[in-house]
């Protein structure tokens, strides 16, 4: 079953910002990619397996990237 990463704002567990625009899917093995732009306009693609796996921080899980809500803006909020 593939996850479902939904386009919107995300929290990093280190806390920055990013706007997700959708996820792409290469074009010779299948991989998927989380597509995504932080605060500064770059533009970054992560594997869409480690985008939504859980990391462990002081001995809490908890997810990479945590969904907000629904971008209201042309840019992520700083």
């Amino acid at each position: 079953m593939r996850s479902m990463t939904e386009s919107g704002i995300y929290r990093h567990y280190k806390g920055g910002l990013y706007e997700v625009f959708g996820v792409a899917e290469h074009t010779e093995n299948g991989e998927r990619f989380v597509v995504y732009t932080d605060a500064l306009g770059r533009l970054w693609v992560r594997p869409q397996a480690m985008f939504d796996e859980v990391v462990k921080v002081a001995g809490l899980s908890q997810p990479r990237f945590r969904y907000l809500g629904r971008s209201g803006g042309d840019h992520v909020p700083s």
